[in-house]
């Protein structure tokens, strides 16, 4: 494993009181550091359908995906979160290709979507968590008129609080 990536997990889906926008919560295994990714509505929908194993009458496109890896006999290794641009979060899907690893550019949603449903290890890249620090301002500026209640909501998520939050 690369050094300098800390693995997460998918703690839960939130809404931020401010914006109305979902926001998912990564925390380390530990507990001690949160990462919140603001998303879309469907991305959210995704993901709280895949950590609560929920399947559709036809498949939705992260459940269509993993038919087709599993089709294709391909898995995913790792979901690797390695870059913030512009409040813009990168990823990178890993995936064991006839014993070859390949690497595919994905959105952080999609990509956490996918791997809930595969049960593939997610991982951050220090930098970013350190690059979410400076977003501080940023982040306590969408929660100020909250009033922190984001900060709540996220600081005392338990486990029974997965799906809680309907979108």
């Amino acid at each position: 494993m690369e050094k300098g990536l800390m693995e997460v997990k998918v703690m839960g889906i939130v809404v931020d009181p401010k914006a109305s926008n979902p926001v998912v919560v990564l925390v380390d295994l530990a507990g001690q550091k949160a990462l919140p990714i603001w998303i879309g509505v469907f991305e959210a929908e995704a993901i709280s359908r895949g950590l609560e194993g929920v399947m559709t009458l036809r498949p939705m496109t992260h459940d269509l995906m993993k038919q087709i890896l599993d089709t294709f006999q391909v898995t995913v290794k790792r979901v690797v979160i390695y870059d913030l641009k512009e409040n813009t979060f990168y990823a990178n899907l890993y995936l064991n290709v006839d014993g070859k690893e390949l690497t595919v550019d994905s959105r952080p949603s999609d990509a956490i979507a996918l791997a809930v449903r595969v049960k593939a290890p997610i991982f951050v890249a220090e930098s970013v968590i350190e690059a979410t620090k400076q977003m501080g301002i940023l982040a306590s500026n969408l929660l100020e008129e909250g009033g922190d209640e984001l900060k709540n909501i996220i600081e005392n998520m338990k486990p029974e609080d997965f799906g809680k939050y309907k979108m």
